[in-house]
């Protein structure tokens, strides 16, 4: 009962927000972080001693946060410098418990490399050379990241508060009811007959669920509860099976309208509308499962793999039954934002209240009263979760983010990059590419695309490159960590739910995801394809000539060819895909 009733406070609150009008940012902000700490902290399992420490923790981080929104009138005429023991003290308690947040929810590196930053922004005037810093006030430094709007109570909070968790509790909405089942309906109606049908399947499925989840890893494990059992029942390699299930679940996050949380992130740093994001996403994102379609195809003809039988394929009936129950909250969210032309958030409010009345209705007709209040049930705790973990990795980045802001220490590191690649683009983009796959290892792909860009977006801007092309490339590069060894976790939970080894998983699925390597780097060469919204035959002139270099790249990694005829596909894939920028 306590869970449910916490989870109900924190949907509310974060519902709440966008229909009561403006709250103070100090106000919004700290009671986001009270709500989220129980989940992190107090729902968990672990040993008395584990537990314990998270009650302690939990205490503090919402006594100081609830301190911090009472008082946030008086502390916003400090401009953010701290005043007496008191509240020195809660600003270290804020800091310290954001640090442990993060490490509960999803492992050490990112407070670590949190800690860092704050060592740095504490001690680094006593850095030799360039990379020093003049040094901060105490008072000014602490109150700066905890009390004013330039830390954790920054941009990239506002953004978790009033967008990001909106649209989590939206897709919990939507998972708790049967929208999972008809997006499999429509994938095993649309693809299920082709050849290699239970793969292609369990990319159309992927895609869709995965725009709303925006979680390589929770893709996986849901659509793939239903695709890997499939694949395997009709004799597809595991190790096939899997990378499928990776590589697709993997796209969710690049595709449009949703785009996970990394879209909503997008807006608030580069001041681009959502729209207009979403329009240059888009043909990119096609791309991408073309590409993923493409290797399946190699695949089906080198095992001889047929589609899904007609008794396995659901009948017409139960497909518009159950897309009904995703397609209407999806249309009334689309017709808010483009029709009525709300903000994002309160289409997406209004998709909730939708998506929560059809929680009362089923597919096969039959009023079940537990049945309603499990899915209700459900959608509140599966929210109230997800809300939690991605509070606790934003507020966590954004301390790096203030540090390097308060610190100048951004700027010095865009200096390093435009310095170590001669002011050249192309070396840019492979040094921002791999601090992107080394920081995404083991940091979720919000969190390395916000730390990358906000180093590395600068020097590529320098270079020529748009605001909203740069902060694509990173955005793309910041998920190769999900299928790309040594840290692949969407390919780690489908080979172990698969039970296959996950390396063989990992090389398949390399293959098989090619685009999420060359298609950043096409967005630069080809700035074209993002022009959807502007220029929309010079796009569709781009998404021909990529697609085109993509196939061909593709059957020379997987088809059925002589060495030599696929070595000749090869180089013609990269001849067609950038021989104009090397002429040019």
């Amino acid at each position: 009962m306590a869970m449910i009733a916490s989870a109900v406070c924190l949907v509310v609150f974060h519902l709440g927000l966008i229909f009561w009008g403006l709250v103070p940012n100090l106000v919004s902000r700290p009671l986001h972080l009270a709500l989220a700490l129980p989940w992190i902290f107090l729902f968990v399992e672990g040993s008395r001693a584990y537990r314990a420490s998270g009650a302690a923790f939990c205490g503090l981080g919402m006594a100081a946060s609830l301190w911090v929104a009472w008082n946030h009138s008086e502390l916003g005429d400090q401009y953010g410098f701290l005043e007496g023991d008191v509240q020195t003290g809660i600003a270290i308690v804020l800091l310290l418990v954001v640090l442990e947040a993060a490490r509960r929810a999803i492992s050490w590196p990112l407070p670590t490399v949190a800690l860092l930053a704050l060592i740095y922004g504490l001690f680094g005037q006593h850095i030799p050379g360039e990379f020093g810093h003049s040094g901060t006030p105490l008072a000014s430094f602490l109150g700066t990241l905890t009390i004013a709007e330039g830390g954790i109570w920054g941009s990239l909070a506002g953004v978790s508060v009033s967008v990001v968790a909106i649209f989590v509790i939206f897709g919990a909405v939507l998972n708790a009811g049967e929208a999972g089942q008809g997006f499999m309906n429509i994938a095993s109606a649309a693809a299920g007959r082709l050849k290699g049908g239970a793969a292609k399947v369990s990319v159309i499925s992927s895609a869709l669920f995965g725009s709303i989840s925006g979680s390589a890893s929770a893709n996986v494990a849901s659509t793939g509860a239903i695709t890997l059992p499939a694949m395997t029942r009709l004799g597809y390699p595991k190790r096939l099976a899997a990378a499928v299930e990776a590589v697709a679940s993997s796209g969710g996050q690049i595709m449009p309208p949703l785009m996970g949380a990394g879209a909503f992130v997008m807006v608030e740093l580069t001041g681009v509308p959502y729209t207009a994001i979403m329009a240059a996403a888009l043909l990119p994102a096609f791309l991408y499962f073309f590409a993923v379609w493409i290797g399946i195809n190699g695949y089906a003809s080198r095992y001889e793999l047929a589609g899904l039988a007609r008794e396995d394929r659901p009948d017409l009936r139960a497909v518009i039954i159950t897309s009904a129950f995703f397609a209407i909250p999806f249309a009334v969210l689309m017709w808010g934002m483009f029709a009525a032309r709300y903000t994002p958030q309160y289409a997406a409010c209004l998709a909730i209240l939708v998506g929560f009345a059809m929680l009362f209705f089923h597919a096969d007709g039959v009023l079940d009263i537990r049945r309603i209040l499990f899915r209700m049930e459900n959608a509140v705790i599966t929210a109230a979760r997800q809300v939690s973990m991605i509070a606790a990795i934003i507020l966590c980045a954004s301390i790096i983010i203030g540090v390097l802001s308060i610190t100048g220490l951004g700027v010095k590191i865009t200096s390093l990059i435009l310095s170590a690649s001669g002011g050249m683009l192309w070396p840019s983009l492979l040094l921002t590419a791999l601090a992107c796959l080394v920081l995404g290892m083991e940091v979720p792909t919000t969190a390395a695309y916000v730390i990358c860009v906000s180093v590395a977006g600068p020097a590529l801007t320098k270079l020529g490159l748009e605001p909203l092309q740069a902060h694509l490339f990173v955005f793309w590069f910041a998920l190769l960590s999900t299928i790309t060894p040594p840290v692949c976790g969407a390919v780690f939970i489908a080979a172990g739910m698969i039970g296959e080894n996950w390396l063989k998983v990992a090389v398949t699925a390399m293959s098989l995801g090619l685009g999420l390597y060359i298609i950043p780097l096409t967005m630069v060469a080809n700035p074209a394809i993002m022009g959807l919204a502007t220029e929309p035959l010079a796009a569709i002139l781009a998404l021909v000539q990529i697609g085109l270099g993509l196939a061909l790249i593709s059957y020379a990694l997987i088809g059925v060819f002589t060495p030599l005829r696929r070595a000749a596909l090869g180089l013609a894939g990269f001849a067609v895909l950038f021989g104009p920028v090397m002429l040019g």
